[in-house]
Parts: structure tokens; sequence; C-alpha cells
């Protein structure tokens, strides 16, 4: 072999990358030590980018197509190397092949719960879990924030590098949308849509990808917190509650006809309106209306106070249930009692 076919083998006069795996985001062409010929062919195929690196810094890029290296189509690489008067020697630099093709179905979600204020429901936990498609947009912004200087940094080490990443934009961007979460919960499509601008204005400027889908698939709460909004569609279900215990108490009275169904029949309502007016804040204040009840009540009164007919009082009395005196032909009920009655 002579010295000029030894040189020719020391140098590089093609420069490609073909990936067959479709797992790699960023090659890292591998020049075994060998300096780059000048005038070498350089070959870049469709979804694919080429990044020059020379001593840390970025060179020249180039996109799809046949390039032939030379003084003119790698300006800033002659810069940086210092050639005043052109070049004719060959020259060493990183050249980085970055996939800009899309890439789909890439899964995100928040490994522990995330704080966020609702609305409706007040500071509570969330997990949300989805998947979204993303290219990459900016190859010098994505070689540095990124990929760094791998030989190959493939698919799997982006979902590992990026995916705290992920979640945190998504949990600003949730902040920011201000979109309720029973929303997210009934709407994944349309919340995830709103969230995509969001998003994409921040991993655009810190990370150089675009996600072209970003999908919703699950948003969920605590259990203490679902048990709570089902206690209060049942709730909301039942609509009126006095008119409720109303209803309640006369399904009761139709069924039995005996003093003892009666009565029992008479505790359960009395026992709803109970909660009725537990829930309302106050055991007697918001039924009696805005004056005190007397000390001494009658059963038209006790019935008017708990908004149920005045034959159930008497039920309830008759029963023993609820304590009362007799004074002539009527019964006459203390206050004290009745609030003891209601708030056991």
């Amino acid at each position: 072999m002579g010295v000029r076919e030894f040189i020719r083998g020391e140098l590089i006069e093609i420069v490609e990358w073909t990936d067959s795996s479709r797992n790699t985001l960023v090659h890292r062409f591998p020049d075994d030590d060998k300096a780059i010929k000048r005038g070498a062919q350089l070959i870049v195929r469709e979804s694919q980018h080429v990044q020059f690196v020379y001593l840390g810094q970025f060179g020249d890029a180039f996109g799809p197509g046949k390039h032939r290296l030379t003084t003119d189509n790698i300006p800033v690489l002659t810069t940086l190397k210092g050639w005043k008067y052109g070049f004719e020697s060959p020259f060493k630099a990183d050249i980085y092949f970055i996939t800009t093709r899309l890439v789909t179905g890439n899964k995100w979600g928040t490994g522990h719960p995330i704080m966020m204020r609702d609305n409706d429901l007040g500071v509570v936990r969330v997990r949300a879990f989805g998947t979204y498609d993303f290219r990459i947009r900016k190859p010098a912004l994505f070689l540095k924030e990124v990929s760094g200087s791998d030989h190959d940094f493939t698919l799997d080490e982006f979902a590992d590098t990026m995916r705290s990443r992920i979640v945190s934009v998504f949990s600003d961007a949730l902040a920011s949308a201000n979109i309720p979460v029973l929303d997210m919960a009934s709407r994944y499509t349309e919340a995830g849509e709103a969230l995509l601008p969001v998003i994409n204005s921040v991993v655009l400027a810190k990370y150089g990808i675009e996600i072209t889908t970003f999908v919703v698939e699950n948003v969920s709460v605590p259990a203490e917190v679902e048990q709570a909004l089902d206690k209060r569609s049942s709730m909301a279900a039942i609509g009126d509650l006095n008119e409720y215990v109303k209803y309640q108490l006369a399904e009761g009275m139709a069924k039995g006809s005996s003093s003892g169904g009666v009565a029992a029949e008479m505790a359960v309502g009395l026992s709803v309106a109970q909660q009725i007016l537990q829930q309302q804040g106050s055991a007697l204040g918001v039924a009696a209306g805005p004056r005190p009840l007397p000390e001494l009540l009658s059963p038209a009164d006790v019935a008017a106070a708990l908004g149920v007919p005045e034959q159930d009082v008497m039920a309830a009395i008759e029963s023993g249930e609820l304590d009362a005196k007799k004074i002539g032909a009527s019964y006459r009920i203390r206050r004290s009692d009745l609030e003891s009655y209601v708030s056991r």
C-alpha cells in the first residue's frame, strides 16, 4: 500500500447514518479518531438533521440532502477553526445526527399525587396519566439540554430523562389553564387539547421539542374525596330534604297502622330531620326562624320547628321516644328535651 492509499484510508470521505431500530433519537458519528477529508460527502436523510460541534461549540447544521463539505458550506466551522484563507487539509469535528420524525405513543404519568388548587374542591391531590407524541424542533437546544454528548441517545433514555419534567410542566399547565378536576375527569380529550398550547410554550423553549398530541387518559382523586363527591351527588339527587322527610314519613305510615309502627317510622323521620338540622349548622335555630323557641312547646310548636305533621310528633310522644309532660288534656315538651332528642 502506497502512502497516498494509506492516507486515504485514514480519512473519512462519506458521512451518513441509517437507523434500523427506530429507537435512537441522537447518534454521534463514529470517526474512530479519523479526520474528515475536505470535500467529503455528507448525506442527510429525510427526518434527519445534522449538527457539527467543534471543541464544545455548535457549528454548522444541515437538513436533508447531499452536501459537500467545503469552506463555502461550513462557514461557522471555518470561523471557529480559524481558517482565514479557506482550508485544504482534513479536519476533525463531532457530528451528531438528530431524528426529527414524529415519535408517537410515549407515556407520561404522575409517580406521586400532585397538589393543585381547584375552584370546586379546594386544595386537592390529583393523579393523572396518558400519552403524548413529539418531535425535535430545535436540535441544538435538544443536544444541549436533553441528550448531551452520548454516543447514542435512545427513546428509553429520553423517557427516563423527561418523565419528571413532563409531569412538572403538566402540573404548571394545569394550574395555568384553570381546568376544574371534575371537568377533566369527564372530558379527557378537551382537557388534553386545552393543555397542549400551555405545555408546548414551555417544552419548546426549554428542551427544543414540540408535543403534537397530548392525551389525558385518566385523572383521579383520593378515595375519601370520591366518597365525599358520591355523598354530595346523592344529596343533590334527593333535592328538597324537608319534602323528602315528609315523603318518608308518609310512606312509613301507609305501611303500618299500629302505634308501634308509627312510632318507629316517626323515630326514623326525626332522625333524618336531625341530620338535616345538623347539616344546616344548628339544631333548632334555622328551623325555628329568627325568634327563639319558648321553654315549653306544644306538639304543634314541635311539628312546626321540625317541619313534620303534628300527628307524627304525638306518635313519638306516645311511644316514649320524645319526653313530654301532660298538662290537662294537652302535652308540653321542654325545649331542652327536644334539643336533647334531636341531637342524639
